[in-house]
């Protein structure tokens, strides 16, 4: 499907003094960038349940078009494919560039609550419409293409690095996809994680620990409650902890992510049973935010402190880790954090000023400050996995990701295509 099937009016004709339209070599760069990222957009890839292949298998099929070597990569999970590409030699004479996208997208939910199709790819105004435009299929679009457009310098010569390309599944669970990706040996010398970051570079990423709370007592009939003991009862003072405990890690001071938080995000107590029953278990699960510099391990020992401390008579009370995102952080004058900086700023200005159709209006986030990322992304797997320096940078602005009606800037991704190549141009040269 083109752009302009989907109602496009972003791109600029000319006159071509004959009184027909002539597109310029922007319009055209623009249009392929629309297009290419509604393409992937239209593609359903929601996780969970994880369905990347239709995805990996466009990405993959679309490098070969391009006479770029790509792979479909059955690991970790042989029903959720990701692709590895490469433009240039496995170990170059100059430097390797990973550009890092990921194939999935959080699930859609109720698409009567979308005023689009969120599977559409929908372009109206200049904006790119549907689940995963900023998070983060418009970044993939921009890796694809810039690794395209400096294939040809890299093949004849002209330029002594390589450029490395995910398409990675499973970042929104925490799935080991990137770490895959780089253990089959795409890697590099530096990764660009290109999630939204509305330009910021993000030289830090806050990470997260989940753990499933359950609080186990004595199931009884609701006409004699004392003869049992009631797992919600138990539950109220496990979220009285997690309050208490959360207080005290916003008052411990914050990093470029921000502070850490403890904050329960989901409970469940008596259901699937009769109405008249005391419940013998209720389940919280209690999101933990990870700063740089902190331990996981560490972390588990507190909230274990945290939960023997809890005072729920008859009740027992454990908790599992179900999910980690390490944090990450690298110094924020790296070099490849300086050239992304410096390039913006040169695109933008240090207050990212724009059209009025970009995400960010004259007053915008000062792109020359050190920042870090308060999500956590796959830039941990590079730096903690595979000890390569990593930023997180992009197009569009992070509080669309994961929203109803999630959208981005065309603007701003063909800004960040120009900034991304000649950040990438330099690198390998």
């Amino acid at each position: 499907m083109t752009a302009s099937d989907r109602g496009s009016d972003d791109t600029d004709d000319t006159d071509d003094g004959d009184g027909g339209v002539e597109d310029t070599p922007d319009d055209d760069r623009m249009a392929e960038l629309c297009d290419l990222a509604a393409d992937l957009v239209s593609i359903p890839t929601e996780n969970p349940p994880g369905g990347e292949s239709p995805a990996a298998e466009f990405v993959c099929d679309w490098f070969h078009d391009a006479g770029i070597d790509a792979e479909l990569i059955a690991e970790p999970d042989p029903d959720r494919l990701q692709v590895g590409a490469r433009v240039g030699p496995e170990d170059p004479a100059g430097k390797t560039v990973v550009l890092n996208g990921h194939l999935d997208v959080v699930p859609a939910g109720d698409p009567e609550a979308w005023a689009r199709d969120p599977y559409g790819g929908v372009v109206e105004n200049g904006r790119l419409y549907g689940r995963g435009s900023a998070d983060m299929k418009t970044g993939l679009a921009l890796a694809m293409l810039v690794a395209r457009d400096l294939a040809p310098a890299i093949r004849d010569g002209e330029r002594s690095g390589s450029i490395v390309v995910h398409a990675a599944m499973g970042e929104e669970t925490a799935d080991p996809g990137t770490r895959t990706l780089l253990d089959r040996g795409y890697d590099g010398d530096v990764g660009i994680v290109l999630e939204p970051t509305n330009f910021r570079v993000a030289t830090s990423t806050k990470g997260l620990v989940v753990y499933r709370v359950t609080v186990h007592g004595e199931a009884t009939h609701a006409s004699q409650p004392d003869a049992g003991v009631n797992a919600i009862d138990g539950a109220r003072a496990v979220l009285d902890a997690i309050d208490d405990y959360d207080a005290d890690l916003r008052s411990r001071g914050e990093s470029l992510c921000g502070g850490a938080f403890a904050t329960a995000t989901e409970i469940e107590a008596g259901t699937g049973s009769n109405l008249a029953v005391i419940p013998d278990r209720a389940s919280i699960v209690l999101d933990r935010r990870v700063l740089p510099g902190e331990d996981v391990a560490a972390v588990d020992t507190e909230v274990e402190a945290l939960l023997d401390a809890v005072d729920a008579p008859g009740a027992t009370v454990e908790a599992t880790r179900i999910q980690t995102y390490a944090s990450s952080e690298v110094p924020t004058d790296h070099p490849i954090a300086t050239a992304l900086r410096d390039r913006s700023i040169n695109a933008l200005g240090t207050t990212g000023e724009r059209a009025p159709d970009g995400d960010v209006a004259a007053a915008g986030p000062d792109l020359a400050a050190p920042w870090g990322i308060e999500a956590a992304t796959d830039a941990r797997n590079f730096v903690n996995d595979a000890g390569i320096p990593a930023v997180t940078w992009g197009p569009g602005d992070l509080d669309q990701a994961h929203t109803v009606d999630e959208s981005i800037a065309l603007a701003d991704a063909a800004i960040a295509h120009d900034v991304l190549e000649a950040v990438v141009d330099d690198w390998i040269a």
